[in-house]
């Protein structure tokens, strides 16, 4: 599939010579704009830039595009932190939620000029899923940032092994447990969720949406990781990996999955059901030897219709940076590359390629996206799970805060602390949590 789907995207991106207008460099100087790009997922993805590269520089002739891979979302940050007041860098995949820290940080530029100057702007930015902006605006709704390698966490699971058991998929998380423990072999986990190591974060964010208390919701001086529902999230989150005996689910590893190894689990048959990003479906899909079956995360006790769906959105935004010494035409240059790369036409191809979400409704209306979601739907729920999705985690002191928050989970999913406990690890947390929100206003 895989094979088919890159031929099909390679000779769909020769047609785009006649789409984007050209840039033309000023006194045939070549102009080089180094390009930075990270990623969470397994993929052939530096030969598809390299693509992307080429065919906008087809295009754009005096213009170069450095691509550089920079590693993790955390490296990367840390790279373009790293450069100080001489940034190296001029357009930068990172993650939405580092708008803040980049703002207060570094050489980001608002957009909103280059926006005001798309032949109708409004109907360009409206083509983006509301959802994906939520971590592009600053409080007044100034742009940062333009949504581009974008994802939600979904649920993979083995299509045959529901079947031969005679299991439905599950919708809620009372039913997510059910399932778990029906596919629960002693060689086989049936559920993992990956939250063991650094980042458990971003895919706690479902459970705690899941049960009505969200970590953020659109005020970046509020953050909530305290009181009742959250600590339902965490001690549910806790008990999928302790063993029965304890009061747990005993359904996956203590203390969870790792986040790389666990599409190779799935793959090899050691899991029957994980979260992880949409971002490794192609890899799945194209390795697997198995039904696979994509569905919302049932991260929730059932609601009014019986489903607890909830999911963050992620992934990374393209950022342009400026310290105020480039000259016009280098700027021009930076926003067409961001333009190309979040044109209806590349995120059909990135899309169809990776698995992520096209970012615009458009892009799922022409090749090659159009044809694959038809011979593959599960390239569609990402999409359709964006109905249930909150904002990322985002708020002023990010990197400060993230880090607090995933110390703390860590400790209580990994069994450091007792469940016990967990209440008044959260309540100290979170008194820690508002005195850094609150030096910030200050």
């Amino acid at each position: 599939m895989r094979h088919l789907a890159r031929s099909i995207v390679f000779g769909f991106i020769a047609a785009l010579l006649a789409v984007v207008p050209v840039t033309m460099a000023q006194d045939n100087d070549t102009i080089v704009i180094d390009f930075y790009w990270a990623s969470a997922v397994e993929g052939n993805l530096p030969e598809i830039f390299a693509g992307y590269a080429e065919t906008f520089e087809a295009q754009n002739p005096g213009v170069e595009i450095n691509v550089v891979y920079t590693g993790s979302y955390t490296q990367t940050r840390d790279t373009i932190l790293a450069e100080g007041d001489s940034p190296l860098v001029d357009v930068a995949i990172m993650l939405a939620t580092d708008l803040y820290t980049f703002i207060d940080d570094s050489y980001i530029i608002p957009l909103d000029s280059f926006i005001e100057e798309i032949e109708d702007s409004e109907a360009w930015y409206d083509d983006f899923f509301p959802a994906f902006w939520l971590n592009s605006l600053d409080a007044e709704g100034r742009v940062w940032s333009v949504p581009f390698q974008r994802s939600t966490p979904i649920m993979f699971y083995n299509a045959d092994l529901l079947a031969e058991e005679g299991i439905d998929v599950p919708t809620n998380n009372e039913e997510l447990i059910a399932a778990a423990q029906a596919l629960t072999t002693d060689e086989r986990d049936g559920l993992q969720v990956p939250v063991a190591g650094t980042f458990p974060i971003w895919l706690f964010q479902s459970f705690a949406s899941g049960y009505g208390a969200p970590l953020t919701s659109g005020d970046p001086t509020q953050v909530t990781f305290s009181g009742e529902a959250t600590v339902q999230a965490v001690e549910f989150l806790t008990r999928l990996g302790m063993p029965v005996e304890e009061g747990g689910f005993g359904v996956g590893p203590m203390g969870g999955s790792a986040w790389g190894e666990t599409p190779a689990a799935f793959l090899a048959g050691q899991a029957a059901m994980i979260y992880h990003t949409t971002g490794s479906l192609t890899n799945i899909l194209e390795n697997a030897d198995f039904e696979v079956g994509v569905s919302f995360l049932p991260s929730g006790p059932a609601g009014e219709d019986g489903t607890g769906y909830a999911a963050p959105t992620g992934g990374g935004n393209l950022y342009m940076f400026d310290d105020g010494s480039k000259t016009e035409a280098e700027l021009q240059a930076a926003w067409d590359w961001i333009m190309f790369l979040s044109s209806p036409e590349i995120q059909s191809d990135w899309g169809a390629a990776t698995g992520y979400i096209a970012a615009r409704s458009s892009a799922w209306e022409i090749a090659p996206l159009l044809s694959l979601t038809e011979e593959f739907p599960q390239y569609a729920v990402a999409r359709d799970q964006l109905q249930f999705a909150d904002e990322e985690f985002t708020a002023y002191r990010s990197v400060e805060i993230q880090n607090i928050i995933n110390f703390e989970l860590s400790n209580i999913i990994s069994g450091s602390v007792p469940l016990s406990e967990a209440a008044d690890v959260l309540a100290n947390t979170q008194m820690q949590i508002d005195a850094l929100l609150a030096e910030t206003e200050q």
